[in-house]
């Protein structure tokens, strides 16, 4: 896997959770736990992002 490819794959991931993280925030029946887990994720995906943007 490329660099390239797998940045796009990391940028897919990180659109899809943002997606879910809005999608949840609107059901008040998801737990605020849950919540904070997905957004540690995408805070994650964000900052793999980045680096590898960095690095080429």
């Amino acid at each position: 896997m490329t660099v390239a490819s797998h940045l796009q794959e990391l940028r897919r991931r990180h659109e899809t959770l943002s997606e879910s993280v809005e999608k949840a925030q609107r059901n008040p029946a998801i737990d605020a736990l849950k919540i904070s887990e997905m957004k540690k994720q995408k805070l994650k995906l964000k900052e793999e992002i980045s680096r590898l943007s960095q690095a080429c």
